[in-house]
């Protein structure tokens, strides 16, 4: 990329559960460390379906218990993130089929579980229809997963 920054896109289905948290920690960690400045940070979902929504009020509300701020509005994956962001990654398998089966790069697709300290962890859960429960495990997972990546980058 030209402007020399690492371009990171979290992906998961709707883009309004996993994948705006995860660029909420992304960015949070990235600012507490001071290394903001080298990242471009995006999140998007494999479908449509929330298009223009913010995130999950239940993700809003695990992020804010954190100091965590959502920014992202939901959108779906386009052909032109494959060649804009340097990384896409994904919450879990059917993430990651989806975007090869819609042509991103092999090698620029990873699961953010493959940065978590547990080797035997390999997908975020998608919480959406459950409780609030599930909604915590999802940003244990992602803010251990976020640290690991964010100490890969820096």
């Amino acid at each position: 990329m030209s402007d020399h920054k690492t371009h990171i896109l979290f992906v998961c289905m709707g883009n309004i559960c996993r994948s705006p948290v995860a660029e909420g920690v992304f960015l949070h960690l990235a600012r507490e460390r001071g290394t903001l400045d080298r990242f471009v940070v995006d999140s998007a979902g494999t479908g449509g379906w929330h298009a223009g929504a913010k995130p999950d009020r239940r993700s809003v509300d695990v992020a804010a218990k954190r100091g965590v701020h959502l920014p992202s509005i939901a959108r779906q994956v386009t052909g032109d993130d494959f060649a804009r962001f340097d990384y896409l990654i994904v919450m879990d398998a059917q993430n990651e089929e989806d975007l090869l089966s819609m042509g991103a790069p092999r090698d620029k697709v990873v699961r953010l579980m493959a940065y978590h300290p547990s080797p035997r962890l390999h997908e975020v859960p998608d919480p959406y229809y459950g409780g609030i429960d599930g909604f915590e495990h999802m940003y244990e997972l992602i803010d251990a997963a976020c640290r690991g990546l964010l100490d890969r980058l820096d």
